[in-house]
């Protein structure tokens, strides 16, 4: 599935890499949390977060609003269970009855992980795998 990437995210993704020397796949700026979102290949994730955090520091500083990073996976299902990181995900099922629709089995008690404040993970989660998965919505179980 191709995903097609604005200027403004280019320029972004760019700037992650050169900073964490790492591949980003995906770059979605998140207006409404004021965040950046990078899909980072898989593989990949403990670099691009760095020692300590320092490289996504390193960058939040740069841009001066949060960076969230999700890694890449070739399943939808581990799609979605990366995205909702740091939550703990037990297990997904994609279901197809006209929407598609991603069921992630998270403990209660990581419910507010997996949702974020204001619903920024959950939001993120759902924007990346429309795009990337054609999935319509995820639903916490």
């Amino acid at each position: 599935m191709g995903v097609e990437i604005s200027d403004e995210a280019r320029r972004l993704v760019a700037l992650f890499e050169d900073e964490a020397g790492v591949t980003v796949r995906d770059c979605v700026v998140d207006e409404d949390h004021d965040q950046v979102v990078y899909l980072v290949k898989r593989g990949q994730i403990a670099d691009a977060i760095g020692p300590g955090g320092t490289n996504v520091a390193g960058v939040e500083e740069r841009l001066g609003r949060d960076v969230k990073l999700i890694e890449d996976a070739e399943r939808p299902e581990d799609f979605v269970a990366n995205a909702l990181a740091p939550a703990a995900v037990y297990n997904v099922t994609v279901s197809e009855n006209g929407d598609t629709v991603a069921y992630a089995e998270v403990p209660q008690e990581d419910h507010g992980a997996a949702i974020g404040r204001d619903g920024r993970n959950i939001d993120a989660a759902r924007r990346l795998a429309q795009r990337h998965f054609d999935i319509d919505g995820i639903e916490l179980t």
